[in-house]
């Protein structure tokens, strides 16, 4: 079983809309995703989730969490959103970084964009790895 983590800073953007996506793409036999930050807000941004709503996702509900060495070490790949050094290595966990802009407090065109950027990545890592 793959287990993905999707990080970013708040845990309230970028990286629930990636844990959504996995969860939604994959085979629940073969993977799953969760989210967390190294900072984490209280909920998730206002507009992260309208732009997933309209794609048929309910992230009312999700709540930041903080991405510990614990959680991490618990994963097999980590995908780091912005977070850049405060996402520490962990020895044994595959490790990428995805370059995608925080979409808190953009116009909706623009977190639109960043949501169709995630959606594609995710689409493109559940792919690679095979567990679609």
């Amino acid at each position: 079983m793959l287990k993905v983590i999707f990080a970013c800073v708040h845990n309230a953007g970028r990286s629930q809309m990636a844990a959504a996506f996995f969860n939604q793409l994959a085979d629940p036999r073969k993977a799953f995703a969760v989210s967390a930050g190294t900072q984490p807000d209280e909920r998730v941004h206002a507009e992260v989730q309208a732009a997933m709503q309209e794609v048929g996702f309910d992230l009312s509900a999700a709540k930041p969490r903080k991405l510990t060495e614990e959680l991490a070490k618990s994963a097999q790949l980590l995908i780091t959103m912005g977070c850049g050094e405060q996402c520490a290595s962990i020895p044994g966990v595959r490790r990428d970084d995805w370059s995608i802009r925080d979409p808190k407090g953009l116009p909706r065109e623009e977190v639109h964009a960043i949501r169709d950027e995630v959606r594609r990545r995710v689409k493109e890592l559940v792919e690679r790895e095979d567990v679609g």
